[in-house]
């Protein structure tokens, strides 16, 4: 079974019928037994999800929101991430995702391939300037790398 949020919970709940006195009772007994803590889940959650989708803490932070964590419990979640860890996870998305083979030293095929990076990038939480910075860089690396491949 899936962790999960006390929110998460009351919501399932609610979804069977189950009367708000009877559900506050039970969360408060799992409370007790450990069996729900909303700090773990949110340091578990942000682990997770920054690992497996790379995504940046303003996305991370609208994912909590919508299981319910909010407030301090999520800033303290959120805090394990840093901007290098965000930037080094920006560079690993750009790498993975960048068109080999196209022509980079045709301006409007460059720029085309900043914009979508960047897009992509900004659909995951990172800020705009951390996005074109870092779209550039790559761009600029891949683009010396097929240079440096030339006979």
């Amino acid at each position: 079974m899936a962790a999960r949020s006390r929110a998460e919970l009351e919501d399932k709940l609610r979804s069977k019928q189950i009367g708000e006195e009877t559900i506050t009772e039970i969360l408060d007994k799992y409370e007790d037994w450990g069996l729900v803590n909303d700090q773990e889940f949110a340091e578990m959650y942000v682990r997770s999800r920054s690992t497996s989708r790379k995504l940046a803490r303003p996305a991370l932070r609208r994912e909590l929101a919508d299981k319910g964590i909010t407030g301090d419990i999520a800033d303290e979640a959120l805090a394990q991430r840093t901007d290098e860890d965000e930037r080094e996870d920006a560079r690993t998305l750009v790498r993975k995702k960048i068109k080999r083979g196209a022509d980079l030293n045709d301006r409007t095929v460059r720029e085309k391939e900043l914009r979508r990076l960047a897009s992509m990038l900004a659909r995951r939480g990172y800020s705009p300037g951390v996005a074109f910075d870092v779209a550039k860089q790559e761009l600029h690396i891949v683009g010396e790398e097929e240079f440096d491949d030339l006979p």
